[in-house]
């Protein structure tokens, strides 16, 4: 068996990459960072030969094992007929595909969409990304010969294959997620060549996944039962479902999980640390404390509510014009209210989301609390209330490079499958109880966002 199984998550800002033993023990940590292009306002772009060093640093930086990949999902790496790279990578975070998504809505049909890929045409999938290039970007597209997903491109260039995991794939709205296969029913009605696509394989077949699908892995959501609660710059709450449904107004993300012929539904809000980064430096002080500073209210802070829509809402609201505010702000309010104010107005964005999986058929049974927020004792507090839910904290934070390198593990034999790998490398440190009761605050949160759309109208 290897001494070391390798992880790298392929993100946004940089490569991240972990070594771990067979028990799921940290061995070594690299990371390496790279620059985000806007040419254009709401443009994203990256330089794929820039994840490429990055990772090929990283790995020189680790012990050498069996190597798992997971990466930022929807974005679009067009190459040649020489596997050359045509142009910079469009990201899941550009915003320049408006009217290609509801072409693509249109030319498939909203529902039918929906039933084979699991989602609606959002614009930072990569489908739209891609009719965009047609439209705008001829003599690249007319050179095209292969599209890869991010992660993909790093994977090409360390072994010479193309290749895609299902649940990458599915973040692409060319594939059938039902079927776990390239969809010809969409890819013709878009005119999109199928011998374009790289060949998809399960994520333990070839030791790979989108960055959602291997961080719920990383924390041991394999299952049905445990959710995982993501407090990082945007919220995800993320459940793996007994079968295969769609929520037919596509609210939720359906995807492919990581495991073979299991899928996850998830819901995404835009601004969850990234509401408590806004508010931290309005209110020009550090986290410690505010968080004293919000522990002297009590629960709903005396009727204070916050929209946590500063950018606009993807879950229950797809809507990227509305925005956040305060509600019920009286003249004993003080920082720390503002501050409680927010932490729950948060919470409930990720209660609306649990909602949703509960009427997919998801019975919750425990949360699995990570990124930057789970750090604050108080707010996973808060965060286990809102839910009803207990919030249970695990041994690693390498997130989706963690279960990355469990991919590589059940790949190269180490583990006989996903749910071993769970058993052997995923151990709760803590756990945290509701205590309060927030049902009369969540019903009068509900109230906020007709109000908030009303007065943008």
């Amino acid at each position: 068996m290897p001494e070391a199984l390798v992880g790298i998550d392929v993100g946004t800002s940089g490569v991240k990459g972990v070594a771990i033993d067979a028990d799921g023990r940290v061995l070594a940590t690299a990371s390496a960072e790279y620059p985000l292009s806007r040419p254009h306002p709401g443009w994203s772009e990256q330089s794929p030969e820039d994840w490429w060093r990055a990772a090929t640093d990283v790995l020189g930086r680790l012990p050498e094992g069996p190597v798992g990949l997971s990466g930022q999902m929807h974005g679009l790496v067009v190459l040649d007929a020489e596997g050359d790279v045509l142009r910079p990578a469009i990201l899941w975070n550009d915003q320049r595909t408006a009217a290609e998504a509801a072409e693509i809505e249109e030319r498939v049909g909203l529902a039918r969409l929906v039933e084979l890929t699991g989602n609606r045409a959002l614009i930072g999938f990569t489908a739209p990304k891609l009719l965009w290039l047609r439209r705008h970007e001829p003599e690249v597209y007319a050179r095209i010969r292969h599209l890869l997903l991010p992660k993909d491109y790093v994977r090409y260039r360390l072994t010479g294959e193309l290749a895609i995991d299902a649940a990458d794939a599915s973040g692409t709205l060319l594939f059938d997620v039902r079927e776990r296969a390239w969809s010809e029913e969409v890819c013709a009605a878009l005119d999109v060549p199928l011998e374009w696509l790289p060949q998809a394989f399960e994520s333990t077949e070839i030791a790979g996944a989108g960055d959602q699908a291997a961080a719920a892995l990383g924390i041991g959501v394999a299952r049905p039962g445990p959710v995982s609660v993501v407090l990082g710059t945007s919220g995800v709450v993320f459940a793996v479902l007994p079968e295969y449904t769609i929520d037919p107004q596509a609210r939720l993300h359906v995807f492919c999980h990581a495991i073979p012929q299991r899928w996850h539904a998830m819901g995404v809000m835009l601004s969850a640390a990234g509401s408590a980064a806004w508010l931290r430096d309005v209110l020009e002080a550090d986290f410690g404390t505010l968080d004293a500073a919000a522990g002297r209210w009590g629960p709903g802070a005396e009727g204070l509510l916050f929209a946590p829509y500063l950018v606009g809402e993807r879950t229950p609201y797809p809507d990227p014009d509305i925005r956040g505010a305060f509600v019920g702000v009286s003249a004993g309010h003080d920082r720390g209210a503002l501050w409680r104010a927010m932490l729950e107005g948060v919470a409930f964005g990720l209660r609306d989301s649990l909602e949703l999986l509960r009427e997919l058929g998801a019975e919750p049974e425990v949360g699995r609390a990570s990124g930057g927020g789970a750090r604050s004792e108080l707010w996973l507090r808060i965060v286990a209330s809102v839910l009803g839910l207990p919030l249970e904290l695990t041994e690693s934070e390498e997130g989706s490079a963690f279960g990355a390198a469990m991919l590589a593990g059940v790949r190269a034999g180490t583990f006989a499958d996903a749910d071993e790998a769970v058993s052997r490398c995923i151990r709760v440190t803590r756990r945290v109880e509701p205590e309060w009761d927030y049902d009369d605050a969540y019903a009068r949160f509900r109230r906020l966002y007709p109000g908030l759309k009303a007065l943008n109208a």
